[in-house]
Formats: structure tokens, sequence, C-alpha cells
């Protein structure tokens, strides 16, 4: 159960920095990426396609740009992050002696 979580959280930290690079280096195509961040080309195609669907890049003929949804995007981000952060904070076992050894 923590394992598919962990593996989603790592996907979207990966989703995010090349939405990063893109926005700080557009246009930027996916060779540039990989040899950047280390990542294989389709674990960076993957991210690049993750990312238009939801339309926040769109591709060009030099590489991918961000689009108009970009800075709301951006502008939401922290705060929705804190809210998870705030929701997983709930769910920890603070107390261990509360659960039962029965």
């Amino acid at each position: 159960m923590i394992d598919r979580l962990e593996k989603e959280v790592d996907m979207l930290e990966r989703h995010l920095q090349v939405l990063r690079m893109v926005i700080e280096n557009e246009p930027i195509g996916i060779v540039k990426m990989s040899n950047e961040t280390g990542y294989p080309h389709h674990k960076v195609r993957y991210s690049l396609r993750v990312l238009e669907e939801e339309t926040l890049i769109e591709p060009s003929s030099q590489g991918a740009i961000s689009t108009e949804d970009t800075g709301e995007f951006v502008d939401d981000l922290d705060e929705k992050m804190d809210d998870i952060i705030g929701t997983m904070e709930e769910m920890k076992f603070v107390d261990a002696g509360a659960v039962s050894q029965d």
C-alpha cells in the first residue's frame, strides 16, 4: 500500500521537475531534458505526455513550451501540496501504543 504511494510521489516529482525545466528553458526537447535530469528518454517522454494531457505544456517544432494554463497551476501548486501534506500528517500513527497488540 505505501509502496504504491511512494511510486506515485516519485512519478509526480519527475513530472514537476520536467514541468519546471519547460518553464525555465522553453522551448526544450526530450534529449536535453534527459541529459540534464538523468531520466531515461522514455520517462521524460511519458512525463511530457502527462503534462500535455493536463494542458500544462504543448509541443512546438523546437520542443515543449508552457501554455496559458501553466501559470495558474503553478500558482495553486503550493497550496494543494500543503493540503495533501496536512492530510498525510493526520494519517500518521502518532501514538504507537494506540495500536492493539491482541
